[in-house]
């Protein structure tokens, strides 16, 4: 016959279960955390490439530069070429969120209309 005491889960002691669920929460925290400071550096990119480049024509030519001189970095500095799968869709998923808000900032700007007066009143014609 089973036993329905009406508690939610057993409160014995388990350092296994505890550790175990530690670590997965560390892990879940870190792999978020390197996830948005991924996020985070590609949208300060794609601002940088519209506060410095300001033509959507050139920002996919920086972006790719700026992630080609970031593979060629990481090279030097771990001595070997980088052949980890989740290192390279890192890298193409923030190029590609670089390249296309960047974009997409540059085209807004070079979309706004040109004043053509030189001041803010109106002139008969």
């Amino acid at each position: 016959m089973n036993n329905l005491s009406g508690q939610f889960r057993k409160t014995t002691w388990d350092p296994i279960l505890i550790i175990s669920q530690i670590i997965a929460v560390q892990t879940i925290l870190y792999l978020c955390l390197g996830l948005w400071i991924w996020i985070v550096a590609s949208l300060l990119g794609a601002f940088t490439l519209w506060w410095l480049v300001q033509r959507t024509k050139l920002c996919m030519d920086f972006a790719c530069t700026a992630h080609w001189i970031h593979l060629i970095c990481c090279w030097v500095y771990n001595g070997t070429y980088p052949t980890s799968f989740s290192w390279w869709c890192l890298n193409l998923v923030s190029l590609s969120i670089m390249c296309v808000c960047g974009e997409f900032l540059c085209m807004r700007t070079e979309l706004q209309a040109i004043p053509l007066s030189m001041n803010s009143q109106k002139t008969a014609l």
